[in-house]
């Protein structure tokens, strides 16, 4: 699940998984999809907040414990690796 408030030029953007897990990161397109790690909450889940650019689309994914999840809030793509992709437009 996403969450996104825009600013002027920007947008904070929350993602949040939830799964049983040990340890997520995100990757994703604003970076070459070096992967950053999301903060465990007391419930389990997984966040992350992000400042990004407006006007641009991404795409991006959840590696939980080695496995790639996509966004089911966000619409999917699919990838070269058998896999898919979520969509954010900002």
């Amino acid at each position: 699940m996403i969450q996104i408030k825009k600013q002027k030029n920007k947008a904070w953007v929350s993602f949040y998984f939830n799964g049983d897990a040990n340890e997520v990161y995100i990757k994703g397109s604003w970076n070459n999809w070096e992967k950053e790690p999301m903060k465990k909450k007391k419930d389990g889940s997984f966040y992350i907040r992000k400042s990004l650019p407006l006007n641009q689309t991404f795409e991006f994914g959840y590696l939980a414990d080695g496995k790639w999840y996509a966004d089911d809030s966000c619409e999917v793509v699919p990838t070269p690796f058998n896999s898919k992709n979520s969509i954010l437009k900002l």
